[in-house]
């Protein structure tokens, strides 16, 4: 078994699944010829961890309407949950990219290491079958799942703030889009999120909505309106006696 087999306790039949994996777009994109990538498997992974995460939920939050159920699988499936376990595999370490990626932070860039992810659990599904790649999944994700039981709110954080901001004031936040950047295929967004000339925090995605998602889970985290100056708090439309 190599290095990734053994920290995933899962031996491939297949080798050439696992290569197709691990393998970045950026390989045939800069010798410019063609070469497989794990944008396919990608696709297939993405399906397979929804149906995971989805079978979970269904069964470990039994009084949970709909709209809460595909909040938290939201939160599961997007790029900073995949992110975190593919961190745990150091999935990034054993990635074949092209030079000019690598170079710029591939490795540990969000998006490859999410896309990477989806791609090893559809490999790993075609290897095998349902209950053994669920079984991967599920040890692998065992410390998300128990963070998202004990706080299931995150699982929207534009609304959890948006929530502890009115509550403060009327004044809604924006989400102003910083830099995008990337190839047609990979494009790469960076976004802040401003209340009242603030900036609360900052986060990056594949896709605007991601970028937003990831500055809102950002600013609840710095919690910075809470050491807002008592000047700035009094100009407020409206505001509350103790914001904190």
């Amino acid at each position: 078994m190599n290095p990734l087999e053994e920290r995933i306790r899962y031996k491939f039949r297949n080798a050439l699944l696992l290569a197709e994996a691990l393998t970045h777009p950026s390989i045939g994109y800069e010798t410019q010829r063609h070469h497989f990538d794990n944008q396919r498997l990608e696709f297939l992974g993405d399906a397979v961890l929804q149906l995971i995460f989805t079978e979970y939920l269904f069964d470990h939050f039994p009084s949970a309407p709909e709209g809460d159920l595909t909040k938290m699988r939201a939160l599961l499936v997007s790029r900073e949950g995949l992110r975190g376990l593919a961190a745990t595999i150091d999935l990034g370490r054993y990635l074949m990219m092209g030079r000019g990626e690598e170079n710029t932070g591939g490795r540990t860039r969000a998006s490859s290491l999410a896309d990477a992810y989806e791609a090893l659990i559809g490999a790993i599904y075609l290897d095998s079958d349902f209950v053994t790649v669920r079984r991967i999944v599920l040890t692998e994700a065992r410390d998300l799942l128990e963070d998202l039981d004990l706080n299931p709110a995150d699982a929207n954080p534009k609304g959890r703030l948006q929530e502890l901001l009115q509550a403060i004031s009327p004044v809604s936040p924006v989400y102003p889009l910083l830099t995008q950047s990337g190839p047609e295929h990979q494009k790469h967004f960076v976004s802040s999120i401003v209340w009242s000339d603030i900036e609360l925090g900052r986060g990056e995605g594949r896709s605007k909505k991601e970028a937003e998602v990831a500055a809102a889970q950002d600013a609840l985290q710095k919690e910075l309106w809470k050491t807002a100056p008592e000047n700035f708090l009094k100009n407020l439309p409206t505001t509350v006696k103790n914001p904190r």
